[in-house]
């Protein structure tokens, strides 16, 4: 695979009033992959033409690709950490792994855009996707989630933003580009909102009210921020996680959105597992008592040159 300039996709677009996330499985027909490779190459284009209509809502959509479909669009050479999502099965709880392909993160202050650009895509695609999974988030006051605690307050920023979240040296043939991990959680909330104030801060290891971090327990049970800390001998390892509520009071159905941009997978699968696993073993995330996972999926986000090359 030739080399492209490092330019990366707007992994680090800035937290919008609006999002959909759109997970698409490529089908297995003739054509198929060329419509995709099309429609992927003049995805700049589609976003400039739809966000030229409000240039204030910062319309942005990043694309990821799937490890299933990574060799019949890019070839052979491909990140050296891609694969599918690999479930993670605790004593208790599961992270499951679900199909897909194709990863659209849609963000916008302005949900018609959203929605304006999603149109267009899947009016792109045809017949040669279907559809996994499609959630429309929202942002809940000041960028709480349906728990009631302040999501995201430990992202990374400034100089540590691209640190964290784009592949560098370590692997220079897709410099610029990123891995992402998605995951639709349900909240059993009546059983949530039964717990104290006290009882929620010590499983989410932060502050209600302000979302101020809580001194991390030194041993036994762990809250969920201690969990999701990666630590090794070179530091602490960030991810960005653009989280967002969703959900419909009519069935009931209320959730976060988990997505989370990182320089190494292993980071973001090392998290995982202590959630899941427990750290010791046994000792799971509490959070996960009232939170289920639906979905697990892994993509590469690869530096806008790349997509931009699959035109010719």
């Amino acid at each position: 695979m030739d080399r492209v300039p490092i330019a990366p996709q707007e992994v680090d677009a800035p937290l919008t009033r609006s999002a959909i996330f759109l997970v698409l499985v490529v089908n297995d027909t003739d054509g198929a992959i060329d419509t995709v490779r099309a429609v992927l190459a003049d995805l700049d284009g589609l976003v400039k033409t739809v966000g030229f209509r409000d240039l204030e809502a910062r319309l942005s959509c990043t694309v990821g690709i799937g490890s299933r479909i990574w060799s019949d669009l890019f070839g052979e050479e491909r990140p050296s950490e891609l694969h599918p999502f690999r479930e993670i099965a605790g004593a208790e709880h599961t992270a499951i792994s679900t199909p897909g392909d194709l990863l659209f993160h849609i963000r916008a202050e302005r949900e018609d855009l959203c929605f304006e650009l999603e149109r267009l895509l899947l009016d792109g695609f045809g017949t040669s996707v279907t559809t996994e999974d499609e959630v429309s988030g929202f942002r809940y006051f000041d960028s709480r989630d349906l728990l009631g605690f302040i999501d995201g307050s430990a992202n990374p920023v400034g100089p540590d933003l691209p640190a964290s979240t784009l592949v560098g040296d370590e692997d220079q043939a897709f410099a610029g580009g990123s891995y992402v991990v998605v995951q639709k959680y349900l909240h059993q909330l009546a059983d949530w909102e039964a717990l104290s104030t006290g009882q929620q801060e010590a499983i989410l290891g932060h502050r209600k009210a302000d979302g101020l971090e809580l001194d991390d327990a030194t041993s036994g049970q762990k809250s969920h921020k201690t969990l999701a800390t990666i630590e090794d001998d070179e530091g602490e390892h960030d991810i960005l996680r653009d989280n967002m509520p969703f959900g419909s009071p009519a069935s009931s159905e209320f959730g976060t959105y988990f997505i989370g941009y990182s320089r190494h997978l292993w980071v973001i699968e090392k998290m995982l597992e202590r959630m899941f696993i427990g750290d010791p073993p046994g000792l799971h995330d509490r959070l996960l008592d009232f939170s289920t996972p639906q979905t697990g999926s892994t993509y590469f986000v690869p530096p806008a040159p790349m997509l931009a090359s699959l035109d010719g």
